[in-house]
């Protein structure tokens, strides 16, 4: 834990070396998938990030937490390159993108799928349409695309919806459609903004345990962002596998002892926490508890 008390495989013939865990020793293999440097952002007079650092690796969900308007959506469209630092340095893949022009950006943008807090469907467009877009936008062959829409709607538990039309969904499996969206194409990182807004805790709890999948079966790296508390016991208590038939069963441990999903608190542009949810609960700081009991 580390809280801040101010406020403040083979190539060429030759086989790679293997390390402890079995795994081929490739160059780059542990860095971090988005990488924070000192990042500081203002918008006039108003410090949105003041010294923002923090990184996020393969299978890893940093969960970012803060009061509205205090920064944490503006991680997400800095990521995207929608924003620019005014100083420090942002990496994707240890590569800087910081001053990156929209050409450059694309490739970038390739590897993140986007997950909006209302799915942010095309309404005259099938459940199909919607998650074929992007795919059909980037010129894919049609039996292509049709394999991975119906691949992304089965892993989002939603295949007899394929033929329905937004309006003939409810807001959890709208929310549910947009997460098949995002991952059409595999994106190696998956951002989530505050994704059960407004959702019952049953449906909230659904695309939670999509986010669980993601990053313990898929080995996505991902950006939560969210005020809900609950959302912390879901992603740190539930961890998933695939048993023998291959399903993906959902197991529970201890409250908060996962570490692969950590978590960020962020208070007048700066990070004064940064650990796990277990170590979050049991820090002694005011504001931190009001925060985790609704008082503010």
């Amino acid at each position: 834990m580390a809280i801040d008390e101010s406020n403040a495989p083979e190539e060429g013939g030759v086989t790679e070396p293997l390390l402890a865990d079995g795994q081929p020793d490739i160059p780059g293999r542990y860095a971090p998938v988005i990488e924070f440097r000192d990042v500081h952002l203002a918008f006039d007079d108003n410090v949105v990030l003041d010294g923002i650092s923090f990184e996020v690796h393969r299978g890893e969900t940093k969960i970012i937490l803060g009061r509205s308007g205090g920064g944490k959506s503006t991680i997400i469209r800095l990521i995207l390159g929608l924003l620019k630092p005014d100083s420090g340095t942002i990496f994707i893949d240890g590569i800087d993108i910081s001053a990156f022009d929209e050409e450059d950006l694309m490739p970038v943008r390739k590897k993140i799928g986007m997950i909006f807090q209302e799915g942010a469907l095309f309404d005259s467009l099938s459940v199909y349409d919607n998650v074929a877009y992007r795919l059909i936008e980037e010129g894919v062959d049609s039996d292509t695309v049709d394999h991975a829409v119906k691949e992304m709607l089965q892993f989002v538990g939603l295949e007899e919806a394929i033929d329905k039309m937004p309006n003939e969904l409810s807001g959890g499996m709208r929310r549910r459609v947009g997460i098949a969206r995002a991952l059409v194409g595999r994106p190696s990182i998956v951002m989530f903004d505050e994704p059960t807004a407004g959702l019952d805790p049953p449906t909230a709890r659904t695309i939670c345990e999509l986010a669980v999948k993601l990053r313990d079966i898929e080995n996505v790296a991902s950006i939560f962002v969210t005020h809900e508390m609950k959302n912390l016991d879901y992603l740190s208590s539930e961890f998933a596998i695939l048993n023998e038939s291959g399903q993906v069963i959902y197991q529970e441990e201890a409250a908060g002892a996962s570490e692969s999903t950590q978590v960020l608190m962020l208070r007048d542009g700066k990070i004064i926490f940064s650990g796990t949810d277990g170590a979050l609960r049991s820090s002694d700081r005011e504001y931190i508890q009001h925060f985790i009991h609704g008082k503010m």
